[in-house]
């Protein structure tokens, strides 16, 4: 991906213009990325720009990054995308190894959003109208996988609690927010802080794949100014509480109930709150989710769209804030997505079983099984089915007397295949021999035929509802095996479906056009 930075400006030849470049005029001053980089050392996609420190909101710049993408697919979007391109800093954050079938490339996107809290360019004065205290330190409090199928039609954001208890490679079971702090510290001191950062990010992208079973193609981190700037470039976003809220004495959030549009400060108070809500982090999550869908509906209404100035600004602020990983094309991104709506975006939170203290004593959140989460992502980036072919047609049977039967007892039930075998052969049935199965613990009551016996199978089946005909190689050609199950009630009897295991509860998934008031 590393390209001539005059390329990234513009078709070569075409440099971007004065009044469209972001950085025309841009005072300098001390960021820990290092405003004082030459043009040519910032094109260099293999070193990583540095990053200070990362923490808790990943709400503050989720939608920086999607107004690099929505706005990219507008008629100004060439331009526009080559502005974000000059200025947009990249980080080694994909893993070769450890992020599950890495190198496999599909056209169908998973996207880890992260949030950077860093303090570092915040002057005292918005520090004070931000309530944003000092440094959180490199823990990554918030984080959201963002994944957009193949034709683009729609994009589904998962939150990540920071307390979901999980396993991190080569750590065992910790805190998932402690999984970027581990991968910082991993790299030799001495090593460049880019490398560093790239470190944590990449044990961070692992972390996630093992847990959702799915690779992760790209990384996207923002920080707490360039939300700060966003929500004032859009005018604002609109919330809906159902009941008035006063945190004044931790995140600042003070707000009546109802609708109302909330920026710029206001804006990181409302997605920090977490105190006195019903469900303390939980709750955060759903404001951030909240609040991304309303940036997103400001940014896909005609406000925003047919306004090329403010498309200007939000592209620079959104560039100024972003580092992405360093294959991410934010031009092929934004056509991928070009067709998405509101309606068509939709946010959840990985299934939940309940909280908890580990050895520690520290507050956690257990998460679904592996299985259960592993079925939950493939579902969720699948896709889209298509028309259902025409149901079958009613398997062919034959009268019982023509069909021959040998009952063999796998239930652990003494007697139970005696027992079937008379009331077969009271219904018709010609019943050849009885006999235990080669084990007692069949679950499931099973009619094993030869291929070509589908016919005899199915007569039998017409009588035990619910047992599984299965084509096998040594089934005598004439003669189905009836095995018996543990969920054998009977001939003439449908077989008890097995009890599930309890799930872990899904919240219900909100889109970004759901105005509905949250607590």
């Amino acid at each position: 991906m590393s390209r001539d930075r005059n390329e990234q400006g513009g078709a070569p030849g075409r440099p971007i213009p004065a009044r469209l470049d972001p950085r025309a005029g841009r005072p300098s001053r001390p960021r820990g990325r290092g405003a004082g980089e030459t043009a040519g050392r910032r094109a260099d996609r293999g070193t990583a720009a540095p990053r200070r420190r990362r923490g808790a909101g990943v709400a503050r710049g989720v939608a920086a990054v999607l107004s690099v993408v929505l706005l990219g697919a507008s008629g100004w979007g060439w331009y526009l995308g080559r502005v974000a391109e000059a200025t947009v800093n990249r980080t080694d954050a994909i893993p070769t190894a450890g992020n599950s079938d890495a190198g496999d490339a599909t056209e169908a996107m998973n996207l880890l959003l992260v949030g950077n809290d860093s303090r570092a360019d915040l002057t005292p004065d918005q520090l004070a109208e931000l309530n944003a205290g000092e440094d959180s330190g490199i823990n990554t409090d918030t984080m959201i996988l963002v994944h957009v199928p193949a034709d683009g039609s729609r994009a589904s954001f998962v939150s990540f609690p920071r307390d979901s208890y999980v396993e991190i490679p080569g750590y065992g079971m910790d805190k998932l927010n402690a999984a970027y702090a581990y991968g910082y510290a991993e790299v030799d001191d001495a090593a460049p802080e880019a490398d560093r950062q790239a470190g944590g990010a990449q044990l961070l992208v692992q972390t996630i794949s093992q847990l959702t079973g799915l690779q992760i193609d790209h990384y996207a981190e923002v920080d707490l100014l360039g939300f700060f700037n966003l929500t004032s470039v859009v005018g604002g976003v609109d919330v809906n509480l159902c009941e008035a809220v006063d945190d004044s004495a931790y995140s600042g959030a003070v707000f009546p109930a109802g609708q109302q549009t909330i920026s710029g400060a206001d804006a990181l108070k409302f997605v920090r709150q977490r105190h006195g809500l019903p469900r303390g982090d939980l709750d955060r999550i759903v404001r951030q989710q909240v609040f991304i869908g309303g940036v997103l509906r400001k940014m896909l209404s005609e406000d925003v769209l047919l306004d090329l100035g403010k498309q200007r600004e939000l592209i620079q602020a959104a560039s100024e804030s972003l580092t992405i990983d360093q294959d991410l094309d934010l031009l092929d991104l934004a056509q991928q997505m070009q067709s998405v709506t509101a309606g068509s975006i939709e946010f959840q939170t990985i299934p939940i079983v309940g909280d908890d203290r580990d050895e520690q004593g520290r507050s956690i959140l257990r998460l679904a099984d592996e299985d259960e989460l592993h079925d939950f992502f493939a579902e969720l980036s699948a896709e889209p089915e298509a028309a259902a072919p025409e149901a079958p047609a009613a398997p062919v049977t034959v009268a019982p007397a023509d069909v021959s039967v040998a009952v063999y007892n796998g239930s652990g039930t003494p007697g139970l295949a005696a027992e079937a075998a008379s009331s077969l052969e009271t219904v018709g049935f010609t019943v050849t021999s009885t006999g235990n199965a080669d084990s007692t613990d069949y679950e499931q009551t099973t009619i094993r035929h030869a291929a070509g016996d589908e016919a005899l199978a199915a007569t039998l089946a017409g009588q035990i509802p619910g047992a599984v005909p299965e084509v096998a190689d040594d089934a005598t050609s004439g003669t189905v095996q009836l095995v018996l199950g543990s969920d054998f009630n009977g001939i003439g009897q449908a077989t008890t479906p097995p009890t599930a295991s309890p799930s872990a509860p899904v919240e219900p998934a909100r889109t970004a056009a759901d105005t509905s008031c949250i607590y």
